[in-house]
């Protein structure tokens, strides 16, 4: 995802991981739109959520795209998981949808996607950076600017597709908080695999008056309250372009995203023997066991959805996730798809037994986490590196660097959107996790210093 900036309100960073920020002008984005086109993408899917400046960015990167010669097949208002499934539908070179996802109101960006439903990787990101840098000015001739193609209600046709790679389900009581983003799939769906469905924030609204819109267990005490007050079975949650869903159990206790990646994990691998799940860096151990005594292993990947769609092409790999609640079947999709995860939710609760039942099985082990502050997070990491390695000789540097301890781990990784420098420590004691936390802590604060 790529930031927008100075164009009225539209003022906060969305930056993908290792991407730098860009002083954003109208046209730039219009240079979007025409990088677009020089890397060969001559026809592309856009969509876009209901942030307030998002119509507004879309005609900017429409008008890029289609006065060098491509043809762009308009959306309008979609879920992001819709639009990325559109790509193929649509017979397109790349999708892009104006989101910033779970961000606050003002900020706004670009996430661009592939045909498979994988957001763009590393080596597409970099093709299209290139081409925004080396933009000329260049156009189409007048007679060969591109189109505008007619496309179906894509909403339509992506809850369908839910519909049908989910069982239907017998009666369940569902809470569904949109969080007034484009999720309202995730209601329609649900209502037609045979749920009972109740709404919180279902009106669309880019500026997010009812909650935050990321799903955390601080912005869903809503949903939280009215699921133990009522006699749902469930409770839902998304964040702005509805393509992270978290949980809710009956008893109205939020659900951790590590828990929810081991329920969904467990699901998928359904006895496989063999089978691999892929998750990021920073996730739990109770994540681990479960996979493991499922029968199936864990496949670490660099922290972001595309790394672990990247993961999740291989064909033993039947699924893959993020705590932060991105999760991805890549018998479906490869892109992380809210409306399909809660209706999977709905449909494993429906069949095995409460959701607090079925999250019982799993250890939860202590997990801390912190952030140091820093403008020179390169520098800071570089000289963490130099240490960790100096002191331990088993390190992964597959996304910052990891020590695994037996008894517990230890990640110490820059930000990718924030001038940070984060720290997370895991053990299966809290005293241990306490210590791993403080050393790392004291590692970075040596290196902050630019200590020997």
């Amino acid at each position: 995802m790529w930031p927008t900036g100075d164009v009225g309100p539209c003022s906060g960073p969305v930056a993908s991981a290792g991407r730098s920020e860009r002083p954003s002008t109208p046209r730039w984005r219009d240079r979007i739109g025409r990088a677009l086109a020089g890397c060969g993408y001559d026809r592309v899917v856009l969509g876009r959520d209901g942030r307030e400046t998002g119509a507004v960015l879309a005609d900017a990167l429409a008008a890029g795209a289609r006065g060098c010669g491509t043809t762009v097949c308009r959306h309008g208002r979609v879920a992001t998981p819709t639009l990325a499934r559109s790509v193929s539908w649509q017979d397109a070179d790349a999708g892009v949808v104006v989101t910033a996802s779970h961000n606050p109101p003002p900020d706004n960006g670009f996430k661009f996607w592939t045909p498979s439903g994988m957001a763009f990787d590393e080596a597409r990101r970099d093709g299209l950076e290139a081409a925004i840098d080396r933009d000329d000015g260049t156009t189409a001739a007048w007679d060969d600017v591109g189109g505008t193609a007619r496309v179906g209600d894509a909403t339509a046709r992506h809850r369908a597709a839910v519909c049908d790679a989910v069982a239907p389900v017998d009666d369940l009581s569902v809470v569904v908080d949109v969080g007034n983003g484009a999720g309202g799939v995730t209601v329609d769906a649900l209502r037609a695999l045979g749920a009972t469905v109740e709404t919180l924030n279902a009106e669309v609204d880019g500026r997010f008056p009812a909650r935050p819109s990321e799903p955390t267990a601080a912005t869903c005490g809503s949903l939280c309250a009215h699921v133990a007050a009522t006699d749902a079975d469930l409770g839902v949650a998304h964040d702005g372009d509805a393509d992270r869903t978290m949980a809710v159990d009956e008893t109205g206790r939020f659900v951790g995203g590590d828990e929810l990646l081991a329920l969904f994990a467990v699901a998928a691998l359904d006895g496989g023997d063999g089978s691999r799940v892929a998750v990021p860096v920073d996730t739990s151990l109770l994540v681990a066991d479960a996979v493991a005594d499922a029968g199936g292993t864990t496949e670490r990947t660099p922290v972001g959805d595309v790394f672990v769609a990247e993961a999740a092409r291989a064909g033993d790999v039947v699924f893959g996730g993020e705590p932060s609640g991105a999760w991805i079947w890549p018998d479906e999709t490869l892109c992380p798809d809210g409306p399909l995860a809660a209706c999977r939710l709905a449909s494993v609760v429906d069949a095995r037994g409460p959701l607090s039942a079925l999250l019982d099985r799993f250890d939860a082990y202590p997990i801390r986490r912190t952030s140091v502050e820093t403008g020179a997070k390169t520098a800071v990491m570089r000289r963490v590196s130099e240490r960790v390695h100096a002191a331990h000789d088993d390190v992964s540097t597959l996304d910052g660097v990891r020590v695994d301890h037996g008894d517990g781990w230890v990640l110490i990784r820059a930000s990718g959107t924030q001038p940070l420098v984060r720290i997370t420590a895991e053990a299966r004691d809290d005293s241990r996790a306490d210590d791993l936390l403080a050393a790392a802590a004291a590692t970075v604060e040596a290196a902050l210093d630019g200590e020997d």
